[in-house]
């Protein structure tokens, strides 16, 4: 087939994947009923619905089609950093169940609901801002990785870069903004049998088959592709991802919305190891390309972003294209809509409940269909600037990993952290990675070593100082108090 068009049944089968996303997510409009639904699904989700939306939401834009970009051009880097993140992942996993019993305890759906218990308003808001601003760059790098997609289509459909992003930013709009976590949820189930199916079985045994078997890969291999290396930039990467997982906010979430401890460590558990098993996919994807496409080719579709695709178009029939390119979009909006509803509820009930708190749940579901109308819009202006899918992801996750990391876990497991420890840390962190950012980088380490570092330093030493005189709340964890077990219930009888 020629490997620059797509035929007319290929772009009919992912119009039609787009059109049903939106169904679904207008389907799940009538699940709504509170503040509560809107934001963890009325904490319904069982371990396996959980599994498949923690998946789907670690494997993103640019967990996929930009890893497999720095596979591409870096080799084994795409590994290195992907393994601290799977770790992180599943030391999270281990912490998610305590996390869910203090969202039914004290009825918190958010890492910022958690941090007003314990540090006050003032430590609330701080962090949602950090929230916001990250979740938007993780929605931009989404809508970008999703236009790269639609631009390789332009010769066919006349769709530019530009074009293609706002086109991903309306469709994440749509069902994220019509049906909240429900739709978010759902349709991210749906999107990890797809991705599973048609991006991480089909186009790798499809490559496999087109390089001539495992044994012509493994000869053709660039050395330099497959040797292990840890620079400053990568160190950075990896201790962004490595403290990024304990506050990101998106997991936090998931683990709020479980319908009990067990389900949420179970579904944390499965998804992470199930993602594990796609760092390797995603890394033989990469290299390969250099045997599918060549070298020089894969200038033709833009930039490296376009690695998974093109293979896609170059090793696949008619038909397994489009499903393919399909399970490739389901990814990057698995992804999408998990982050912009993490950014809504951060604006909404977060920042503005803070404000107005006698805010009623009809005016707050009404105002996050809203911001689920607004966010997209600063997300697309950050990917037409930058236009690289994983270095937006680490522009927006380092600022997030060096500030929000360390008070994370303390404000789970430490007694003797306060409000001003807390406060300190988290400016601290931030205004040293902002800092060394702005300096180059020196001697090419990542931002975040040096931030999370002077984050800890801050915190530690701020909370000892203060501890006696202006203690914090611990909160405890066991069974949820008898009002929300009476919400719980009344929720989600007949769910799950």
């Amino acid at each position: 087939m020629d490997h620059t068009q797509l035929s007319s049944l290929d772009l009919g089968i992912i119009a039609l994947y787009l059109i049903t996303m939106v169904a679904v997510g207008i389907y799940f409009v009538r699940r709504i009923k509170n503040s509560g639904d809107y934001y963890v699904a009325g904490r319904t989700l069982g371990p396996l619905v959980m599994m498949a939306t923690v998946c789907a939401t670690i494997i993103g834009g640019s967990g996929l089609m930009g890893r497999a970009g720095v596979a591409y051009s870096s080799g084994f880097k795409a590994v290195m950093t992907a393994i601290p993140y799977l770790l992180g992942m599943f030391l999270f996993s281990g912490i998610s169940g305590k996390i869910s019993d203090l969202g039914m305890r004290y009825d918190i759906t958010s890492i910022p609901d958690l941090f007003s218990r314990r540090f006050g308003q003032t430590a609330k808001i701080l962090l949602a801002a950090l929230v916001a601003f990250t979740m938007m760059g993780t929605v931009a790098s989404q809508v970008t990785a999703t236009a790269t997609i639609i631009n390789m289509l332009g010769g066919q459909a006349g769709l530019s870069f530009e074009a293609g992003a706002l086109i991903a930013c309306v469709i994440f709009m749509v069902y994220t903004a019509s049906s909240g976590l429900f739709g978010v949820v759902y349709t991210d189930v749906l999107q990890f049998y797809m991705l599973i199916l048609f991006v991480y079985i089909l186009i790798p045994v499809a490559s496999l088959r087109s390089i001539g078997g495992f044994s012509n890969f493994l000869a053709g291999l660039d050395p330099a592709l497959a040797k292990p290396y840890v620079d400053g930039s990568i160190l950075g990467d990896i201790v962004t991802y490595l403290v990024f997982t304990m506050a990101g906010a998106e997991m936090w979430q998931r683990a709020f919305a479980a319908r009990n401890r067990s389900a949420a460590k179970k579904g944390m558990f499965l998804g992470t190891a199930v993602y594990g098993v796609t760092i390797a996919l995603v890394y033989f994807m990469g290299v390969a390309a250099h045997q599918v496409i060549g070298d020089g080719a894969l200038a033709a579709y833009g930039n490296t972003d376009a690695v998974v695709p093109a293979l896609a178009i170059h090793v696949l029939p008619i038909g397994l294209t489009g499903l393919a390119l399909a399970g490739i979009l389901s990814v990057i909006m698995s992804t999408a809509d998990s982050y912009l509803l993490v950014s809504v509820q951060t604006c909404v009930h977060d920042i503005g409940k803070s404000f107005f708190p006698e805010m009623k749940d009809r005016t707050e579901i009404l105002l996050s269909r809203l911001f689920s109308v607004i966010l997209p819009l600063g997300a697309l202006v950050i990917a037409l600037y930058i236009k690289n899918a994983y270095n937006i992801l680490m522009f927006a996750w380092s600022f997030y990993a060096a500030a929000a990391g360390i008070p994370a876990f303390a404000a789970l497991f430490w007694r003797k952290a306060t409000s001003a420890g807390v406060i300190a840390g988290m400016a601290a962190g931030f205004t040293v990675c902002v800092g060394w950012k702005l300096a180059g980088q020196p001697f090419g380490l990542g931002a975040a070593v040096p931030g999370t570092v002077a984050c800890g330093a801050a915190l530690v030493a701020v909370s000892l100082a203060t501890c006696r005189r202006h203690p914090s709340v611990f909160l405890e964890t066991g069974e949820p108090s008898g009002e929300s077990i009476s919400r719980r219930e009344n929720t989600s009888r007949g769910k799950g």
